[in-house]
């Protein structure tokens, strides 16, 4: 009897709304679009030196992304999913 009574006063509500994850997944989408920007360009050889590896790509580009993606997380995080669009005055 007492365990019915609590499944019954259990709350299942999650903590957050369906556009927090969705904010969350474009963030993972753009922090790995960075990381995958970030790689290759190595050598195959240690005594031959590769340019590439100083490209605008892997030292601009792919960080600015990742730290863009980890502000996206925070956003999404912070989001109120409980707030009402169009508050009545």
């Amino acid at each position: 009897m007492g365990e019915k009574k609590r499944k019954e006063s259990a709350n299942t509500n999650f903590i957050f709304g369906r556009k927090n994850y969705v904010f969350m997944l474009i963030g993972l989408g753009i922090i790995a679009l960075g990381f995958i920007l970030m790689s290759g360009g190595g050598s195959n050889d240690p005594n031959v030196f590769n340019p590439e590896i100083f490209s605008w790509r892997r030292i601009r580009l792919a960080p600015t992304l990742v730290l863009i993606g980890f502000g996206v997380q925070v956003y999404a995080i912070l989001l109120n999913p409980n707030k009402n669009e169009n508050p009545k005055s």
